[in-house]
């Protein structure tokens, strides 16, 4: 069983590592299980295929982005409007810094990358994830407004936030702080305690 983590954990890294440098088109089982130091047949039988490695980087790194986010949106807790505006922040920061997305996006706008839908038209992993996060911390920071409301907040801080990623604003230095003040104005709620 430790043998199988570290080997998925091997063949997760060295897929980010060759996604960065070209693109997850270009990304071949063959170089994959070469560089990973494993059998191909352990890959597929591990992954299922090539896509199933590309699901789960795309898990991997989603779930190391929230875990990030988590902690910027906890140590800004006492001022909800600025917790907003941090993780917004840290999100646009970490993603412009992430070679990996960055080479997502890159091949996707060269019209190119399979995992592009990973980020924008599949729910799962990262605009549920993130909705789940950030609708919790709604209703731990801003209990007194209504569910719906925190849930319809979290959806728009979340679809705000990833076209920011897909496509950054001229001035994105203001981009924090405008989706910030969106979502408390669809809250109805007061911007900081």
């Amino acid at each position: 069983m430790a043998w199988r983590k570290q080997m998925r954990e091997r063949v997760l890294s060295e897929a980010r590592v060759l996604a960065a440098e070209g693109g997850w088109d270009k990304v071949r089982v063959a170089d994959l299980a070469l560089r990973a130091e494993v059998s191909r047949p352990s890959i597929y039988k591990e992954f299922g295929d090539r896509a199933g490695v590309g699901r789960a980087l795309v898990q991997r790194e989603a779930e190391e982005f929230l875990r990030g986010l988590a902690v910027v949106l906890e140590a800004h807790r006492h001022d909800p409007r600025s917790a907003l505006e941090a993780a917004v922040a840290h999100v646009l920061v970490e993603a412009g810094a992430n070679p990996f997305l960055h080479a997502v996006l890159a091949a996707a706008r060269g019209g190119t990358d399979a995992l592009l839908p990973f980020l924008t038209s599949r729910p799962e992993p990262v605009y549920s994830s993130a909705w789940r996060l950030l609708t919790g911390w709604l209703g731990e920071v801003v209990p007194e407004t209504d569910e719906d409301r925190r849930a319809e907040a979290a959806d728009l801080a979340v679809r705000l936030t990833l076209s920011h990623v897909l496509l950054p604003a001229p001035r994105s230095e203001e981009t924090p702080e405008r989706v910030s003040r969106a979502v408390w104005a669809v809250l109805g709620a007061p911007a900081g305690r």
